[in-house]
């Protein structure tokens, strides 16, 4: 696995390094030591699935507030999205800033992201499915949000919205 550096301390981009033969290739998605060496949570006591039938479905931006803050091990496992993570680290020097990310079922990167940070993203193709490893179990009364469409992030999602549900789309203000 390499693991390459985002706009931000913190976030990583996990890109596998296959080794290929005539039946395809094999490649490790997670490793417990390569983790650790990197100072990347190595307990991720849930995962979680996401399946979204149609383009342009955006679902986020989410986080988890307090004690029950979570890191999340983010990759596309069908079809293809843009990941969006925002800092909300009061006092760090990107807070409030926004970066995306390419993931699909055939770069196979994955996206670390720690506690401290806000998620979302827009699926680009119909059928996509994305799997979440989590460091901590969800507590719904800690889960938080902003609107995705909050003039003071200014995400550049790729695609007009074609999906959002309205818990998405009633969440307040960026918090900053």
């Amino acid at each position: 696995m390499r693991f390459l550096a985002t706009e931000f301390d913190g976030p990583v981009l996990v890109a596998p390094e296959p080794i290929s033969d005539e039946r395809g290739f094999f490649a490790r998605a997670f490793c417990e030591h390569e983790f650790a060496a990197h100072g990347l949570p190595i307990r991720f006591p849930q995962t979680s699935v996401s399946f979204n039938t149609h383009a342009g479905t955006v679902r986020g931006m989410h986080f988890q507030a307090g004690a029950s803050a979570e890191a999340k091990l983010v990759r596309c496992i069908a079809g293809a999205m843009f990941d969006v993570i925002v800092d909300l680290r009061v006092g760090a020097p990107t807070f409030g800033r926004w970066q995306g990310f390419h993931l699909d079922a055939e770069n196979r990167h994955q996206l670390f992201i720690p506690k401290g940070f806000a998620h979302g993203f827009q699926t680009l193709r119909p059928s996509t499915e994305v799997g979440y490893m989590i460091s901590a179990f969800h507590a719904p009364d800690a889960a938080r949000g902003f609107r995705y469409d909050d003039p003071a992030i200014a995400i550049a999602w790729p695609q007009p919205v074609a999906m959002i549900s309205a818990r998405d789309l009633a969440w307040p203000a960026f918090p900053g």
